[in-house]
């Protein structure tokens, strides 16, 4: 299952190194966002939907492939015991702007059910660092997306 998965996710094809490459990149990308809607300990439609498109449009991905790249996110984040590996491709692979880009995704994932559990605000902060995005950056981001959630008023007692 987990070949059919990654077979998906790559998209068919000959084998390559840069599809390999990207289907870690999307992956490591997923399994942040799968984390993010895990952290309160309950993973409702609003999260669900806010992963599926925030992937869906990072990675211009069609609706079954989001899917199976859900899945198997969530298969890797399962057996995952930490958030090194997949924070390492991101800070690898990724520009400084997709790193800030990246945070700005889990707290569209962190704000969806547009209520902010401590252990989500503590996750962005933790991968923030581990992906290099600056502070002031990490903040900038978090004030673009309650911004467009328009939570702005929120953004201090949430």
């Amino acid at each position: 299952m987990i070949k059919r998965l990654m077979d998906i996710l790559g998209r068919g094809g000959a084998p390559s190194v840069d599809r390999d490459e990207n289907r870690e990149l999307r992956l490591a990308a997923a399994a942040l966002l799968v984390e993010a809607a895990r952290m309160d300990g309950e993973v409702d439609d609003a999260e669900r939907h806010a992963v599926a498109e925030q992937l869906s449009a990072c990675f211009n991905l069609d609706g079954e492939e989001t899917g199976a790249l859900i899945e198997a996110a969530g298969a890797a984040v399962d057996q995952a015991t930490q958030l090194y590996p997949f924070t390492r491709v991101i800070t690898d692979r990724f520009s400084e702007d997709d790193r800030i880009h990246m945070i700005e995704m889990l707290w569209s994932v962190a704000y969806a059910d547009r209520r902010l559990h401590d252990y989500e605000a503590s996750l962005v902060r933790r991968v923030a660092g581990l992906i290099h995005v600056a502070d002031r950056e990490n903040g900038a981001a978090r004030k673009r997306v309650l911004r467009r959630l328009g939570l702005e008023n929120a953004g201090a007692s949430t």
